[in-house]
């Protein structure tokens, strides 16, 4: 099942700060993500947004919302959570 990306605003900026190494590979798990593709994904528990997708020390938050994945935040693990 393929489902269509939104990437926020802030999650732009977050990507455009990231290293284009470890960009090329959080893009390549969101497109697996999108295609049908499984990941290490997490529902997160008490916190907005509900998912997080682990790429190394990377975490993506996003939700899911009709069939469409809106990325929120592209983060570093010790950044992600707070």
């Amino acid at each position: 099942m393929k489902r269509e990306v939104e990437l926020l605003d802030r999650a732009a900026k977050d990507m455009a700060s990231i290293p284009v190494r470890d960009g090329d590979r959080i893009l390549a798990a969101i497109t697996a993500l999108a295609s049908g593709q499984r990941g290490d994904v997490k529902k997160l528990k008490d916190f907005t947004p509900n998912y997080r997708l682990r790429v190394g020390d990377w975490r993506v938050l996003f939700e899911i919302e009709n069939n469409k994945i809106v990325i929120c935040r592209v983060l570093n693990r010790r950044e992600a959570y707070r």
